[in-house]
């Protein structure tokens, strides 16, 4: 969970539906941040607006890690569409449009989200989180299915026998290569893996 304490007067954003708990003196206002690009792309068109003073508890759908991110307002940052979880109002929240060759891959699909501006921007991830730094020129390889938000260059890539990883060693389909400089956030668990654990869990009928 992300427990914030508002001062009084101050603003925070937060996903639709993510209050767990809140003081009485916090107010609660809800804002449509709506664009044709979001109807179509399936982004958030609207944010809860929590105004301090006050303590707000908030937490994602589903168990994981919360990141939290300091932006200064240098370079945008790109996260998973179902990853936001809280920012403040400082930042722009937008959908960004991936290249058809990396939306075929990615598991973000067509689109992603997309954060720009100064201030904190709060993701989740399913499982742990944890982020790497890329110096310069440095590479990093990530299962498409395990990325939280990144704010590096990034290419999508299939696993071939004799590339990266064979494809007899590796059920791995896409892979995305990043290049530094930047920060790369991951999470443990691949939602798509979840699903399909639960799917062969299920008491079958007859």
């Amino acid at each position: 969970m992300l427990y914030m304490r508002l001062q009084p007067g101050y603003e925070v954003l937060t996903k639709p539906g993510s209050l767990v708990s809140m003081e009485a003196t916090v107010q609660v206002k809800g804002k449509m941040n709506f664009t044709l690009k979001k109807l179509f792309t399936g982004g958030e068109l609207t944010f809860a607006h929590f105004f301090g003073p006050g303590e707000v508890v908030v937490a994602p759908a589903t168990w994981g890690d919360i990141a939290q991110i300091q932006m200064d307002g240098s370079s945008p940052w790109y996260y998973g569409k179902h990853a936001f979880l809280a920012c403040t109002p400082g930042i722009h929240m937008s959908t960004k449009s991936q290249s058809f060759g990396k939306a075929l891959f990615s598991g973000s699909g067509l689109f992603v989200g997309e954060a720009q501006g100064a201030g904190m921007l709060f993701v989740h991830g399913m499982g742990a989180v944890i982020a790497r730094e890329l110096q310069p020129g440095e590479q990093w390889i990530v299962n498409n299915d395990h990325l939280v938000a990144w704010n590096c260059q990034y290419n999508v890539e299939r696993i071939q026998a004799g590339g990266i990883v064979s494809t007899l060693q590796s059920d791995e389909g896409a892979v995305c290569r990043f290049t530094g400089p930047g920060m790369v956030y991951v999470q443990s668990r691949s939602p798509q893996h979840l699903i399909n654990w639960i799917s062969e869990h299920l008491p079958t009928s007859g």
